[in-house]
């Protein structure tokens, strides 16, 4: 069973970047992690755990925890952010780990992916990191090409941080219908199954392939 590992900085942070990928990665039966190093400001804690929770289950999250880093002060706070993701890490052992991509405008975001990144480093194999709304510089070498099924569902997800006043998240999915026409030749997208309709993008920052030795001997 594949084992993934999602981490972001706020609640609602995955689901806007990957809540597709992450209701894929359910229905193919891998286990599905997501960690929020804080849920926000503190008299909105218990909702914003609430929120994170009805959308993982609509999504197939089969775990979500939480950090209680003070929201806005993650720089001041990396040694307990290290401190938690080594725990996380351990405690996980995960195959392939997702995160926020280091160049964001959100000092939050950007914080977490590099404390992220010096762990995953260490205890993944797999690293890959998403584009946020704040993402800057972010070139695609992942596409994930979902269908309005998918899309939905990360819609239902998202519908679940109705605390966010701030965020119109319809927005999300016009994004996800035409982010892989940002990147994708057309004579490309018209190879493509006329499902995959919307896209999730991600950068790789390490991928391992391991051989499969039983494979090469029956090939040989």
């Amino acid at each position: 069973m594949t084992t993934v590992l999602v981490v972001v900085a706020h609640p609602d942070d995955a689901e806007i970047a990957m809540g597709m990928r992450m209701h894929w990665y359910a229905r193919t039966g891998a286990r599905i992690r997501v960690h929020c190093l804080t849920t926000g400001a503190r008299d909105h804690t218990a909702r914003r755990r609430e929120e994170c929770l009805a959308a993982g289950a609509i999504l197939g999250v089969h775990q979500y925890t939480f950090s209680s880093i003070p929201d806005t002060r993650f720089a001041e706070h990396r040694g307990e952010i290290n401190a938690d993701l080594f725990d996380v890490f351990h405690e996980t052992r995960p195959d392939v780990v997702y995160t926020h991509y280091p160049g964001d405008q959100h000092l939050d975001h950007s914080t977490a992916a590099e404390d992220v990144t010096a762990v995953a480093l260490r205890e993944a194999t797999n690293l890959r990191y998403f584009r946020s709304p704040y993402s800057t510089g972010f070139e695609p070498t992942m596409f994930f090409m979902g269908t309005p099924e998918l899309l939905d569902a990360k819609m239902r997800a998202l519908k679940c941080f109705a605390s966010q006043h701030q965020l119109d998240m319809d927005v999300f999915r016009k994004l996800a219908e035409v982010a892989h026409r940002q990147y994708v030749h057309h004579r490309v997208m018209e190879r493509l199954p006329q499902e995959s309709t919307c896209a999730e993008l991600f950068t790789i920052a390490r991928q391992v392939d391991i051989a499969d030795q039983a494979n090469i001997t029956a090939a040989t």
